[in-house]
Formats: C-alpha cells, structure tokens, sequence
C-alpha cells in the first residue's frame, strides 16, 4: 500500500481518538438514523478528509427514492453512501439497498455505516449485479499507534481515494482470493511445476498433469471454490493475462529476414 502522508496520518490519528468517545457516547444513548448521519458527516470531513460543503451531498436522490449520503470529487460522483442507527447491527438487506442504488446510477463502489461500523464494497456489473466486501472497519476496535489501523482508515480517505489506494488494494484481495489461488492451481504451469516436483520424489512413477488436476479437483480443493460464478471469473481473468503475456512475450521475439536467411546460409555453404 502507498505510504500515508504525513498530515494525513496525524489527521487519522486525531480522528480516531477524538471520534471513538462520541460514538460510544451515541451508541449508549442509541441515537436514531438522523442523528448517526450527522456524525458519520463529521467524520468523513474531520476524519476521511472530504470537504463537508462541495464533496459531499445529503439524501442524493436516486429514482424517486434516497440514499443518505454521496461523495464527489471534482464534480464526478464516486461513492453512495448508506447510514443506518448506530444501535443497529448491519445486515445483508441494508446491502441490497445500498447496492440497488449504486446500480441505479453505474457506481462501482459503497458503503455501509452506522457511524461505528464502516463496511466499504465493490459493485461487479454482471447479471445480476454482485458485490464484494473489500474493507471492514470497526473504529471501537482502532488503536491510534497502529500502522496496520492507520492504513486501513487511509483506504478509504480522500487522498487515498485520489491516489487510487482503494483499487489497488482491492486488485490485491483479489489476487490473493481463494477463487484465483484455486483457479492458478489449475493452470497449466503450476500443475507442470507440481509433476516436476512429485517426480523427484517418486522418480520411478509416472505422472501426467491430467492426474493431477483431477486430484486436485476431486480431493485437495474444495468445490465451492472451483465452482459458481467467482471462481470462472477468477479463471477468465487469468486466462486473459496467461493470453496477455503470450502476446507481449511475441512481440518481443524478433522475427527472421527470411533474405538474411538464406543470404546466412550460403555464405555458411561457402
């Protein structure tokens, strides 16, 4: 992830402990709805960085309905924004709606809050429409001197926004999601690599790639992993960058003057 600024940090820090009591104060007294918006607005400004009067827009009206909350950078909207009561536990349905709204208006990323917990998603335009879970932050749970805390909070800052942290670290999760890992197993190279390997142990067994893979299948990798619509992602996206890479790796490769051959060759027969 890409180093905090140092302002930030101190901001990040500040942020945390000066919000950790009021939201505990809140919660005791299990303020409603109206009254979380208003600190999850002081937070975004006083915490994550937006400006509270140009970059972000109250009940951002979405086909006759509202969503509580928008960011905007430069004009351009990037976040829906959904508030429920802080003595409210977040549940799946209050998902569904933020997701439904974000849908209605092609932005690809949400987030869920009561003030206490701030559950940041990324929206997949297929059909139907999915989402993944990249950030969950529970701010009771933050310590102030922890780097790995302040990193979290970062993603989801204005500047860690402008810098394309939140992306990248999304990119990352899924790299490192049990669908890619099952999927990269699968592939060719890595089966080749693992009967290169067992054949060194066993050098008088005959093994092929085939046999391996159906082990594989069958025993070592579990079926939710390998099946449904994740896990073909997962194995589209890497058949594209393995077609990628063919396609540089031959670009790269230079070609033959099949005169300067032939030229070559004479003179080598001289």
């Amino acid at each position: 992830m890409a180093s905090i600024p140092k302002k930030v940090a101190e901001r990040l820090v500040v942020g945390i402990k000066r919000f950790q009591p009021i939201l505990a104060a809140a919660k005791a007294r299990d303020v409603g709805e109206a009254d979380t918006v208003t600190i999850v607005k002081d937070m975004l400004s006083d915490v994550f960085g937006y400006d509270k009067y140009s970059e972000l827009t109250s009940e951002f009206s979405i086909r006759g309905t509202y969503c509580d909350l928008a960011t905007k950078i430069d004009g351009v909207l990037q976040t829906l924004i959904e508030v429920k009561a802080i003595g409210l536990d977040l549940k799946d349905q209050h998902v569904k709606q933020a997701v439904d709204y974000a849908a209605n208006q092609g932005v690809d990323w949400v987030l869920l809050t009561n003030g206490m917990c701030w559950r940041v998603y990324h929206l997949t335009f297929s059909k139907p429409i999915d989402h993944e879970l990249v950030v969950d932050i529970d701010i009771s749970a933050l310590n102030s001197r922890s780097e790995n805390d302040l990193e979290l909070l970062y993603l989801w800052c204005k500047e860690g926004w402008q810098r394309s942290v939140l992306g990248e670290y999304h990119t990352q999760k899924q790299a490192l999601s049990r669908f890619f890992v099952g999927a990269m197993l699968q592939t060719e190279p890595v089966l080749e690599v693992i009967r290169r390997e067992l054949r060194r142990i066993s050098p008088d067994v005959r093994i092929d790639t085939d046999q391996i893979k159906t082990v594989l299948l069958s025993e070592v990798i579990k079926r939710e992993v390998i099946e449904g619509e994740k896990a073909e992602e997962a194995r589209k996206k890497i058949a594209r960058a393995a077609s990628k890479a063919l396609r540089a790796a031959s670009a790269r490769t230079p070609t033959k003057d099949p005169a300067t051959e032939g030229a070559t060759s004479q003179e080598g027969g001289a």
